[in-house]
């Protein structure tokens, strides 16, 4: 765990929690999210939003989410996106992925009820929500990796596989 000194605050705590050092291995499940950089990794346990209610409803009237949690928002066209916090209670860091699980752009602590739109601002397939300010306390950036079943295999940054013997 490199950079431990930066995390003196709640993002420690939230490091820890979330496990930036995994095996190589860890198993690929849908309830899961594996995120990966020069930062190091981490991963979350997702809900996952991949069809048009689910993907309409969000986070909404959540008045908490736990900080290793999530949810992955799976679409079946790339393209350009754009999300808003109408009736979201809690600030969320918004993550763009495109088709590869590539980041492709970041809202930090995107504001509860604002309903501006936050676009993703290149072609983008896949969204991932978090707690607000934990991309930041992580050092989550553009160019971040992340690995999901749902994320095509066949054109995945990082695909998932079975546990190495």
């Amino acid at each position: 765990m490199r950079r431990i000194g930066r995390y003196l605050t709640w993002g420690a705590a939230a490091v820890l929690a979330i496990g930036l050092a995994l095996p190589a291995w860890a198993e690929c499940r849908r309830d899961t999210v594996h995120l990966r950089g020069e930062w190091g990794e981490a991963r979350f346990t997702v809900e996952v939003a991949d069809n048009a209610p689910a993907r309409s409803k969000g986070l909404m009237g959540r008045p908490s989410m736990p900080q290793s949690a999530g949810m992955f928002f799976v679409y079946h066209r790339t393209g350009d996106l754009a999300f808003w916090m109408k009736n979201t209670l809690i600030p969320l860091d918004i993550i763009f992925l495109d088709q590869n699980g590539i980041v492709v752009n970041i809202h930090h602590s995107a504001r509860p009820f604002d309903e501006t739109p936050l676009p993703s601002r290149a072609p983008a397939r896949y969204v991932l929500e978090v707690n607000g300010g934990l991309a930041k306390a992580l050092g989550i950036t553009v160019g971040t990796e992340l690995r999901h079943p749902s994320v095509v295999q066949t054109a995945a940054a990082w695909p998932c596989r079975e546990k190495a013997l």
